[in-house]
């Protein structure tokens, strides 16, 4: 699911105005993962994009169409995802700042009457400048995190195709999942007026 490739770096601007170019069609995993590998974001184009707050990792929006929309995730230093999945959307990410860990889990023993399951560790990696990703869309649930000894703020990309604004969460210690509202703490570069950042 990793590769490196060194190549030339984008200002986000330009990053975001090549994956608009690509069609709905030719929107495939493939395609724009080669994308994002040949084409890493400036870290100093994001600014406008950096919301950070000490309760929680903030989501920042910085483009949607009908095809996919892009974003930043800011994280302090410990902060984490819950274990999620994207609603059978492809998402790519990438961490232009600091580095990540994504824990992959498979699902088993579902019982979607009663929102019960079991969820199982299995595959690990890092990211990071030169190490983007995507979400595996045979194994779909997992969790992302800024983890302490990383000692460090981090910034990851993603891209989701198409664009949801829920998904489901596990709770693995109860053996439950459900579903949760997603939200953007910023649009455009601009703080939503209902987003108070610690």
């Amino acid at each position: 699911m990793q590769k490196q490739v060194t190549t030339e770096q984008l200002a986000i601007t330009d990053w975001v105005k090549g994956l608009a170019a690509i069609s709905e069609r030719d929107f495939t995993l493939e395609n724009v993962q080669d994308y994002i590998l040949r084409h890493p974001v400036r870290p100093e184009t994001l600014d406008k994009y950096l919301f950070f707050s000490k309760g929680n990792y903030t989501r920042n929006l910085i483009f949607k169409n009908g095809v996919f929309e892009c974003m930043t995730i800011c994280w302090e230093v410990g902060q984490f995802s819950r274990v999620h999945n994207h609603r059978g959307q492809n998402c790519w990410m990438a961490a232009p700042i600091g580095r990540l860990k994504v824990q992959n889990f498979r699902v088993e023993d579902r019982d979607a009457a009663h929102g019960k399951c079991r969820i199982v560790p299995t595959d690990i990696y890092e990211m990071d400048a030169v190490h983007p990703a995507y979400v595996n869309p045979l194994e779909p649930v997992h969790q992302v995190l800024n983890l302490p000894e990383f000692n460090q703020r981090a910034v990851s990309i993603h891209i989701y195709s198409k664009p949801f604004d829920s998904c489901e969460v596990y709770l693995r210690e109860k053996g439950t999942y459900s579903d949760v509202p997603l939200h953007y703490t910023s649009e455009y570069g601009k703080l939503n007026p209902a987003e108070k950042l610690l």
